[in-house]
Formats: C-alpha cells, sequence, structure tokens
C-alpha cells in the first residue's frame, strides 16, 4: 500500500460485539503507523444487538470518514445479516472477511468475545501496518484487560486468517 492511497474498511454487527473496539484498534494502528485516520460509527439500538459500524479511512491524507457505497476495501462483518445489508459497500475487488468471522468462531471455542481481535488479526494479514503498531494499538484500547490473551488471539487470527478476495494493500 502507498500511503497516498486510501484504505476503506467497513466493521460491521449488532450491538456488545465488539465492532467499535476492533475500529479503534485498527484506527490507533494506523495512527501509529503514520497514516491520517477519519473513523466514523452509526448505532441504532446498540445496548439491544441493534446494528453497529464503523467506518474507518486512512492514508496519507482523508478527508470524509464516510466511506462511499462500492468502495470498501474491506468489509470485517461480526454478523452475516449485517453483511447482507452492507455488502453494497464492498469494492469489486474487495475483500470480505466472512469466512474468517466463521473460522474465529471456531478457533476460540468458548471465547467468543475475542471474536473482534481474531478478525483484527485476519486483516492485518492484508494491510501495511507492522505487528508492532497492532500491539501497541490492542494496549492502547484494551488497556488493562487481557493485553496478553488478546495479543494471543490477534496472532491466532493472522495465522489463520484468509478473506475472500483481493491483494494486500
Amino acid at each position: 500500500m502507498n500511503k497516498k492511497d486510501i484504505v476503506n474498511i467497513l466493521f460491521c454487527g449488532r450491538g456488545g460485539q465488539g465492532v467499535l473496539a476492533a475500529a479503534e484498534v485498527c484506527g490507533w494502528a494506523a495512527v501509529l503507523s503514520g497514516f491520517h485516520v477519519k473513523k466514523s460509527e452509526m448505532h441504532g439500538m446498540a445496548q439491544r444487538g441493534g446494528s453497529v459500524e464503523s467506518h474507518l479511512r486512512f492514508g496519507k491524507e482523508v478527508f470524509s470518514p464516510l466511506i462511499p457505497k462500492g468502495e470498501a476495501d474491506f468489509i470485517i462483518p461480526f454478523d452475516g445479516e449485517e453483511f447482507i445489508r452492507l455488502k453494497s459497500f464492498l469494492k469489486n475487488n474487495g475483500v470480505c472477511l466472512v469466512d474468517d468471522l466463521n473460522r474465529g468462531k471456531g478457533a476460540l471455542k468458548g471465547q467468543g468475545r475475542y471474536i473482534n481481535v481474531f478478525l483484527l488479526g485476519a486483516l492485518s494479514r492484508y494491510l501495511s501496518i507492522d505487528k508492532q503498531f497492532w500491539f501497541e494499538a490492542i494496549e492502547i484500547v484494551f488497556a488493562g484487560k487481557n493485553p496478553r490473551e488478546n495479543k494471543g488471539v490477534f496472532l491466532k487470527g493472522r495465522e489463520q486468517g484468509g478473506g475472500t478476495k483481493g491483494d494486500a494493500l
């Protein structure tokens, strides 16, 4: 990925799944890597399992936080129905991590609360952000909340992730 390019990532799911935390970690990792970052969150009845989405854009210079339809490089779904609702945002050669969601659910038996970090690990395979910046971002966002375990799950997602299309950015 060239620093002049803008990377568009749409995180989506339901309230309580860690969508906003995942977007926050990704945003911090990009900032720590020297990128300009814009982020926007949209949520309905999040406390009651309603729709939650976070648009994250980063690059050399980003002016708007919202991803136009058909321009998302990545969709990170925490819920299959939310992906179906928002799939029109994915560009033709974009990457959807819905398979990684299913892979993560199997890999994290009994530890579903870490699915957001697993998906970040899978996403990290595609982005030119050093692992050290991901780890620093995890420390910032999950300060005092099992950083060692979160880093382990991140690495598991990075090893087992695969996505469905596209090349590394």
